[in-house]
């Protein structure tokens, strides 16, 4: 059976910097002429600079911006994959948590997506669940929870929220000043400009220039962290690991098992899956 990404686990070790990439003229996809890297380049490079974009989300960008220019399929057939065909399972797993390590973790949520499919025009987590709780609600009660459980008060929670969701995320977390406040609760991830089908220049909307920008996504975590300055102040401080889910998994919490056995195994990244079921309809699945 297939699996779907629950959530993960960062090692302080693995945090790569953003890549930089130099991409010259190639044919398209259909076969058309795509203009080339050194044409598009700066027009978008001058955008970002103005917006006050930071270097890492510069590169980032200028990195994909090179792939959809060189007309390279970003496909993988199926023919170049194979099954995950075993995994380790939680109950099979020999350690015994250590609470220590607690004080060396951060908890992330990922709270960039608004909930415009579900005829929502903020953070899907402001959506009530139950009871009256949101999604945000829950994640700060399960917070309290495990602090209390594990007896470690300073534990550490942080959101990447996106420039659509940061206002109302920290208004509606006002009520638990407990979590935190300004860069120690949250940091923003990046924006990208959009790209025109047209002719691949930056898109424009002269009615409402926000239109002209978008998240880029749960992969702009990396960058995201070194741009901000979050992963430097966070290093400086001696976190070593980071758990990050979905802030709309409520499903998905710190494991102390789990910690405990991605910290024996020194490994740079651990990704916690379940079986996927008939309601999964989006999402990858694992492959190798």
């Amino acid at each position: 059976p297939c699996s779907s990404s629950s959530s993960a686990m960062v090692s302080g070790d693995a945090v790569p910097e953003a890549k930089r990439q130099k991409t010259t003229e190639n044919g398209g996809k259909n076969g058309t002429s795509m203009p080339s890297m050194e044409d598009r380049w700066p027009l978008y490079e001058t955008k970002m600079k103005a917006e006050g974009l930071n270097e890492a989300a510069i590169a980032a960008f200028k990195y994909n911006l090179g792939v959809l220019l060189s007309g390279a399929s970003t496909m993988i057939p199926e023919a170049g994959i194979g099954p995950v065909e075993s995994l380790p399972t939680l109950e099979g797993l020999r350690v015994a948590p250590e609470p220590a390590l607690l004080k060396d973790t951060v908890m992330l949520k990922l709270n960039g997506g608004l909930g415009t499919g579900m005829g929502l025009d903020k953070a899907k987590s402001l959506l009530t669940v139950t009871e009256g709780n949101t999604f945000l609600d829950l994640i700060a009660k399960q917070v309290d929870s495990m602090k209390n459980e594990y007896r470690t008060p300073d534990l550490r929670f942080m959101l990447m929220n996106s420039f659509s969701t940061s206002k109302d995320t920290l208004a509606a977390l006002a009520k638990y000043p407990e979590l935190g406040t300004g860069s120690d609760l949250e940091f923003v991830q990046n924006k990208a400009p959009k790209v025109a089908a047209s002719d691949f220049t930056p898109a424009s909307h002269e009615a409402d220039k926000g239109h002209e920008w978008c998240p880029p996504g749960h992969g702009d975590l990396y960058p995201a962290m070194l741009g901000s300055g979050t992963l430097d102040r966070l290093l400086e401080k001696g976190f070593k690991y980071m758990f990050v889910s979905n802030s709309d998994n409520l499903g998905a919490t710190m494991d102390l098992k789990i910690l405990t056995y991605f910290a024996q195994s020194k490994a740079p990244f651990m990704m916690e899956v379940a079986t996927r079921t008939d309601a999964d309809k989006k999402g990858g699945h694992l492959a190798k």
